[in-house]
């Protein structure tokens, strides 16, 4: 089965056409960065404007790329939720229109799935069952997964996504967005053990996240840093170590806390957090200990794009799942509702 992934859920657009057979034939990615980096955050309007203008130009590419003709496409699936409403209506409306004009059918896809299964594109992918940590900038879930729509959730945030908080925290040091690649290129340059900050949520049971008082911990020795006349690029870099150091160390702990609550010792990580060099070192020597294994995808398919949509909307469509041409996306979508194959 030959399938066109479109993914448009927040600031990138993404386009990949994935067969069942072959692998993945085509990828392309067009992401909005530079258009919403003078904001210093994404704007909702400008996101959906922009998916409305890069759509057909990239499955015009992707398809190009692949040597392949709209009449070889079996089905088409398209990110559904949960995402920005107006960004996500772009790619529903597209993949329906291009499905009804070809009489395929068009599968909506669970964002997270997609992230989720990412891994599975990988040469060596992982096998059932495992624990995932998803950690992007929406989301920071840990999930046991038994199997493709075979999800129990384990923990997550009660505020602040890791991602988000990492964008927050570069935000209010004055950094570019997005902020998590800033906050892990300066904390490169960071000296360890100038600053120290909480791991929130770690000194008591339990398998929920908090990065809201990590990020106000980290705003205050910013303040603090700066009153007292050093707001330099070494200040920066320290702080920068120090609040990755405890973001990484607090998802390591409660990894290690599940993956023992599941009776498991398979990990694997997605999202746009996932292609954090330290937290990956980090988890990798966790599961040495542990005589585990982690698994995760290629950098560029860490970030929202469309070949884990493909992939993810090829599984479902392969188990028969199909809908009608009406047009639905959510904003908010449990991982929990959907159904298992």
């Amino acid at each position: 089965m030959l399938v066109l992934g479109l993914e448009t859920s927040c600031d990138e657009t993404g386009v990949a056409l994935y067969d069942s057979e072959r692998g993945l034939l085509a990828d392309a990615l067009f992401s909005q960065i530079d258009l919403h980096r003078a904001y210093g955050g994404v704007v909702p309007e400008l996101a959906s404007r922009d998916h409305v203008k890069r759509m057909l130009p990239l499955i015009r590419q992707v398809l190009d790329e692949a040597g392949c003709v709209p009449t070889e496409i079996d089905a088409i699936a398209y990110t559904a939720g949960p995402g920005l409403v107006g960004a996500l209506l772009v790619g529903a409306s597209c993949a329906q229109a291009l499905a009804f004009a070809w009489g395929i059918p068009a599968l909506g896809v669970h964002h997270m799935e997609g992230h989720l299964l990412a891994p599975m594109l990988e040469k060596t992918p992982p096998e059932f069952p495992f624990v995932a940590l998803l950690v992007s900038g929406g989301h920071t879930q840990l999930v046991q997964v038994d199997g493709i729509g075979q999800y129990t959730l384990l923990g997550e945030s009660l505020d602040d996504a890791a991602g988000e908080a990492f964008d927050k925290t570069a935000k209010m040091m004055g950094l570019n967005y997005p902020g998590g690649p800033e906050i892990a290129r300066l904390a490169e340059q960071g000296v360890a053990g100038r600053y120290t900050f909480p791991r929130p949520m770690c000194d008591r049971p339990g398998l929920m996240f908090s990065f809201s008082g990590l990020k106000t911990s980290a705003l205050n020795t910013w303040q603090h840093s700066v009153s007292a006349g050093d707001d330099s690029q070494q200040a920066r870099c320290d702080i920068a170590l120090a609040f990755q150091q405890a973001v990484v160390e607090t998802l390591t702990i409660k990894c290690k806390r599940a993956l023992k609550q599941a009776g498991m010792k398979r990990l694997v990580i997605a999202g746009g957090v996932s292609a954090n060099k330290a937290l990956r070192a980090s988890l990798e020597k966790m599961l040495g200990d542990m005589k585990g294994d982690v698994f995760y995808a290629r950098p560029e398919f860490c970030t929202d794009n469309g070949a884990m949509i493909a992939y993810a909307g090829c599984q479902r469509l392969q188990a028969g799942q199909h809908e009608s041409l009406a047009i639905s996306v959510q904003a908010r979508w449990p991982m929990e509702q959907l159904s298992p194959l």
